[in-house]
């Protein structure tokens, strides 16, 4: 078989990421979640008291970005990846509801997109690579052998969420969640700079009645017939 590049886009808390974590591990792909990349820079500009009441202040993260290092490292406790800035382990941080009421209006920016797309460009430049986000099919990656635009109802996204957020003991309040999941998939489909849209060429998957383990099976199936 060779070795391609998968692109899976798709809305926020969709099961993306499990999809795409589950089928490298299955078929020993490296694993890259870009979203997790923009929820870094939102940590760091959070951190960093970027955000004002004004919005963010645009040209301080500007300068700064060159010191925003995002990086990858393998749990074998979890099978999955955990994500660090600069260095530091951040993946609990990021997932917060804090950081997913700011992360919107930080991936909106033009020169945040530009230089979170050079990395993800140098991680696949090898192919053997699964990763997903909003733009992989056309902007990162428009070349991918095997694209996928993954969608559900904004209810099931917003339970699935608040599910995962309990799971891991942390507070959560579904209304809040679904408000948050309507006001991203807004910003997402509406902002200037790759806006998330389904590629010409990709592959729909409406996943709101699925199990996690259908959705496994019919993304590997997918995967054989790309990389035949």
């Amino acid at each position: 078989m060779k070795k391609i590049t998968i692109a899976i886009d798709g809305h926020s808390s969709c099961g993306k990421s499990t999809m795409a974590k589950d089928l490298a591990r299955e078929v020993g792909y490296v694993y890259v979640d870009t979203g997790a990349m923009y929820r870094s820079v939102t940590l760091f500009a959070l951190r960093n008291g970027l955000f004002t009441a004004d919005g963010i202040d645009e040209e301080t993260l500007r300068q700064r970005m060159p010191e925003i290092k995002i990086s990858f490292k393998f749990n074998a406790e979890t099978g999955r990846p955990d994500t660090y800035l600069n260095g530091e382990l951040v993946e609990q941080e990021i997932r917060t509801m804090e950081v997913s009421n700011h992360v919107s209006p930080i991936a909106t920016l033009g020169f945040v997109r530009e230089a979170m797309v050079a990395q993800q460009q140098q991680m696949g430049k090898d192919k053997g690579v699964v990763m997903d986000g909003r733009d992989i099919g056309t902007v990162v990656f428009p070349d991918a052998e095997l694209k996928v635009f993954v969608t559900a109802s904004a209810e099931v996204r917003a339970q699935r969420r608040y599910d995962e957020l309990k799971g891991k003991g942390m507070e959560a309040d579904y209304d809040e969640i679904l408000k948050n999941v309507q006001e991203r998939d807004y910003i997402d489909s509406h902002r200037e700079v790759s806006p998330l849209k389904k590629a010409d060429d990709a592959i729909e998957l409406d996943n709101s009645n699925m199990t996690i383990a259908e959705q496994k099976q019919w993304l590997l199936d997918r995967f054989n017939e790309a990389a035949k």
